[in-house]
């Protein structure tokens, strides 16, 4: 069911504009900035890399994935209830703005994290993470609501490639303040890179006020009952049952499940690989993330191009693939103009397995339905699942094996597996209607 739009292309603008401002968390914070800066500060002066987390002795890069691994598990627990809650009272935004608050304030939270409160700095490291995974929820609910399908695709890679870009800027202008410190009258030392995180708490929300202001409030004009809670409970279950009854969304969730575990991996860890696997330095592990981040903008036009001329299931085929082949190279990847080039091709199948899968799923939500936030929850919460099986299998790996390569490869057997579920999908060429069982 689609609501009628006064200014569908301010709303289209301002929807895509949360990718924008959110994706700072996601670069700064999980994939460059922060690993490195948690890297520097938890190891000791002795070189040892164990840490004492509430009284348990961990390896620092088995602590971080771990604590990756809990706070997607907390949004898996609880997105779904939230999200029927937000279908029956009409409150998505609300519990968008929530959560984004709630991320933004702990990326703030982070100036203050130095080598001696570690349980600080994973405490808000996990609170910056659940506010960027429940937040994602909701934005990602509004995407058939304020298009049409044929508007899916490209809808979706304008959010991921506004969101690269956006992150780039930032990412640029906190490696200039950590670089030069001096010229923006900063301390050396550890000040500018934790006034990064500062930044980053700050953009993410103050850009998130575009969204804000243009989204449909309660766009259906559903009333606020009691008993909320039930509510909430009854209505995941209603669009369970639904979700059950529709088996191309049921193989199209496996598939997403297992393929997602290895490219949230890569998005979460690869920092963590060049740093501990090849020995490069923050400058470098940040340079190979950027040329992700602009690659990353062509890839996702790109396979949205893919798809609009031979279909999403094609476009998603040749995505995997590709990435299978990427985590066989990295076991073989020994120096930094590899590492490059594997950089190089990660961007160009990141954004686009990204945006498409997006766009995917929501042309496989029954068109006459309003549940969208509840439908959502249930692509969210596989790809919650899928970060916390990829994260953990990683770190666990790496602890028995004592090499994040036999990781990586790991993950392309996940990637193998997703494989196998996207064969037997078959997308349709028209939204789906409801059925129960």
């Amino acid at each position: 069911m689609k609501v009628l739009l006064a200014n569908k292309k301010k709303i289209h603008g301002a929807w895509a504009m949360y990718d924008w401002a959110n994706s700072v968390y996601s670069l700064v914070i999980t994939s460059t900035i922060f690993p490195v800066y948690y890297n520097s500060v938890t190891k000791g002066t002795d070189g040892s890399d164990l840490v004492s987390f509430f009284g348990w002795d961990v390896v620092n890069t088995v602590l971080y994935s771990y604590s990756i691994s809990f706070s997607f598990l907390v949004i898996a627990l609880l997105s779904p209830l939230l999200s029927g809650i937000a279908d029956a009272s009409g409150k998505k935004l609300l519990f968008m703005k929530a959560f984004a608050y709630l991320g933004s304030a702990s990326c703030v939270g982070l100036f203050f994290f130095e080598g001696d409160n570690l349980e600080f700095g994973i405490i808000c490291s996990v609170l910056a993470s659940i506010g960027y995974a429940g937040s994602i929820v909701f934005y990602n609910a509004y995407l058939p609501e304020i298009a049409e399908e044929h508007e899916y695709d490209f809808l979706s890679a304008r959010g991921f490639s506004l969101g690269y870009i956006g992150s780039v800027i930032l990412l640029v202008f906190n490696l200039l303040l950590i670089q030069f410190p001096d010229a923006f009258g900063v301390p050396e030392g550890s000040f500018a890179p934790r006034f990064s995180f500062l930044i980053t708490g700050l953009w993410w929300a103050g850009f998130a006020q575009i969204t804000f202001r243009a989204l449909p409030n309660n766009p259906f004009g559903k009333k606020i009952e009691s008993k909320l809670l039930t509510k909430g409970y009854r209505e995941i279950s209603l669009v369970f049952s639904q979700v059950r009854g529709i088996p191309v969304m049921k193989r199209f969730l496996l598939s997403f499940f297992f393929y997602s575990m290895g490219v949230q991996t890569v998005m979460y860890l690869a920092a963590s690989f060049g740093d501990k696997e090849l020995g490069l330095p923050g400058d470098q592990l940040i340079l190979t993330i950027l040329i992700i981040q602009f690659v990353a903008i062509g890839g996702s036009y790109l396979f949205a191009y893919i798809s609009k001329v031979s279909g999403n299931k094609i476009s998603l085929l040749i995505l995997v693939l590709i990435w299978i082949g990427i985590c066989g190279a990295a076991y073989y990847v020994y120096t930094v103009y590899e590492f490059y080039a594997l950089a190089f091709v990660v961007g160009l199948v990141m954004g686009g397995i990204q945006s498409l899968s997006r766009s995917t799923f929501s042309k496989l939500i029954p068109e006459e339905t309003t549940d969208h936030a509840s439908f959502f929850s249930f692509y969210d919460v596989t790809e919650k699942l899928a970060i916390v099986f990829g994260t953990f299998s990683y770190g666990a790996i790496e602890q028995l094996t004592g090499s994040m390569r036999n990781s990586a490869v790991a993950l392309g057997m996940f990637f193998v597996v997703g494989l196998g579920f996207l064969l037997l999908v078959t997308i349709p060429k028209k939204s789906l209607s409801v059925q129960t069982s």
